[in-house]
């Protein structure tokens, strides 16, 4: 039998982790900035965390494009004002939408995908 893993926590590199804790705890709400400095941060629920880790070499991967490595999915009970909000916080809506108006596609500040999904059923 394979041995079961909690996860923990996920890092994402880029290059100024204190600002992309701070988005990324607005956009998610329950998150809090539990670390934040130059070069390391950290947000956290008290059961799962996301971590930023400074690396001033990453770029951010084209979309749509084969170097995509992972993005987050995140559920909203509002998709247009969500979408609205999150923009105002410095994402951006890449032109590429597959979603057909079913979910959206943003980049974070630094360039890392995220899709807004709408509330269940919808």
């Amino acid at each position: 039998m394979t041995t079961k893993a909690q996860l923990v926590a996920v890092t994402m590199d880029c290059a100024e982790p204190r600002r992309l804790a701070e988005f990324y705890a607005a956009v998610l709400g329950g998150y809090e900035v539990q670390y934040a400095e130059d070069t390391y941060a950290g947000i956290g629920d008290g059961t799962t965390s996301i971590y930023f880790q400074q690396n001033l070499d990453r770029k951010p991967s084209t979309w749509p494009g084969p170097d995509k490595q992972f993005h987050l999915d995140v559920r909203v009970p509002d998709l247009e004002k969500a979408v609205r909000d999150y923009l105002e916080l410095g994402a951006t809506r890449p032109d590429f939408q597959p979603g057909e108006g079913k979910w959206v596609v943003l980049a974070d500040p630094e360039g890392h995908l995220f899709c807004v999904c709408p509330p269940s059923g919808q």
